[in-house]
């Protein structure tokens, strides 16, 4: 399971971000996160669509999207994604 993590130099919330898919990165061993500064990922923020950042994509394991977050998402709301997930 991967969750996406787009973001930008001088973007606040995305730091609260990342402690959030830290924490629930320690929950679900399984949950890998990934991290894309929309600058230097141009062309992929602009395939997913990325509008703001911080903005999290959840996909599980075939790759399908289960959570898109744009904003600090919760732990629970991560997780309750990771669970619809499995």
């Amino acid at each position: 399971m991967i969750a996406e993590l787009y973001t930008s130099a001088f973007c606040g919330p995305c730091h609260a971000t990342r402690a959030v898919l830290a924490d629930a990165a320690r929950l679900v061993p399984a949950l890998r996160v990934e991290e894309f500064d929309v600058v230097r990922h141009e062309a992929r923020a602009e395939a997913e669509e990325i509008r703001s950042t911080p903005t999290v994509i959840l996909r599980d394991a075939a790759g399908a999207q289960v959570l898109r977050a744009e904003g600090v998402p919760t732990v629970p709301q991560v997780l309750q994604a990771v669970a619809a997930a499995l």
